[in-house]
């Protein structure tokens, strides 16, 4: 496994793991069998999304990235984003255990890697050119990911909700972080780290 340098220099690609987490630390609701997908108030991490400043801090996010990583959970709790023509407008890179052929929506290809998190962001520095690659979640594929040491960045969205159980997103110590960057927005608290 290739380990990459701490600092992104002119002409690499940078890996930005990206990810809303409550304020207790957890990116789903509790009660995931009975409420699929995020949980009991499990919605409420996205809220942020709805609004103008939320929106134009996700459409900066995609605007600069090349390619996408997402976990197979992701992608069928989605459906595949199946009501999306090609929402991400860029080759996604899904991590599973599951042989699956290449799904193809409007200018968006699914590419299912099953040679793990790190082969899955590999594939994907590859595709995305001189523009980032984007690592959305959830949990388990950003925890893997970042013991890869393949990550360069790390920027969470952090909604003002408690949700006092669920899905975590860290699971125990990982890499130092650096502080680079914090945006407020009335939903959500967006902090940049340099991992």
């Amino acid at each position: 496994m290739r380990i990459r340098p701490q600092y992104v220099y002119p002409g690499m690609t940078m890996v930005e793991a990206d990810i809303s987490m409550s304020v207790d630390g957890f990116v789903t609701g509790p009660d995931l069998d009975t409420w699929p997908g995020l949980g009991k108030g499990g919605e409420r991490l996205h809220a942020w999304l709805g609004h103008d400043e939320g929106r134009r801090l996700s459409e900066a996010t995609f605007a600069a990235s090349g390619a996408v990583v997402t976990s197979r959970a992701v992608y069928d709790a989605t459906r595949g984003w199946a009501d999306e023509d090609g929402f991400y407008r860029m080759p996604v890179f899904v991590v599973t255990h599951r042989e699956h052929d290449v799904v193809g929506r409007g200018d968006t290809t699914f590419t299912f890697v099953t040679g793990g998190v790190a082969a899955a962001i590999e594939a994907a520095v590859a595709a995305a050119g001189d523009k980032r690659v984007h690592i959305m979640g959830g949990a388990s594929v950003i925890q893997q990911a970042l013991r890869t040491g393949l990550v360069d960045r790390l920027r969470l969205h952090i909604a003002p909700v408690l949700l006092g159980s669920g899905t975590a997103l860290f699971d125990g110590a990982g890499p130092a972080l650096e502080h680079l960057d914090t945006v407020d927005t009335p939903e959500a608290t967006h902090v940049t780290y340099r991992v």
